[in-house]
């Protein structure tokens, strides 16, 4: 009998349009094509066959990795926002602050030794272990 492994996240699965490729990825190798294309037909006269090789895979490259590149679920864009925000947008040290918010009815006191009024302040206090 024939199985069939069926993920059980269902969110995960992504509806293919056309030769296996979602949309995105239809969308992205489409204007690679258009631009890398052209591209490589114009100059290779100028260039030379191999040069003009590789300037097209150098501008095709970008929409290739937007198309195909996921990490964790997101998209390229997204993962570079993230990376961009977190070494250069933010500060780099986040030191721990917490805000107290009972200071403001927090009076002023005396300390017990210099209160002549207090008679516990007279009496010996204990050391403290060690």
């Amino acid at each position: 009998m024939a199985y069939v492994n069926v993920p059980n996240d269902l969110s995960k699965i992504k509806t293919k349009l056309a030769f296996n490729l979602t949309k995105r990825q239809l969308i992205c190798f489409g204007a690679a094509a258009v631009v890398g294309v052209p591209l490589y037909l114009f100059t290779r006269g100028a260039l030379g066959n191999t040069a003009a090789l590789f300037l097209m895979l150098a501008v095709m490259l970008p929409a290739f990795l937007l198309a195909m590149y996921e990490r964790d679920g997101l998209p390229l864009e997204k993962v570079l926002y993230h990376i961009l925000r977190a070494k250069y947008l933010r500060p780099g040290v986040r030191p721990y602050r917490t805000e107290n918010i009972y200071a403001p009815f927090v009076r002023e006191e005396e300390p017990v030794a210099k209160s002549a009024a207090n008679p516990v302040s007279k009496a010996k206090t204990p050391k403290p272990r060690t």
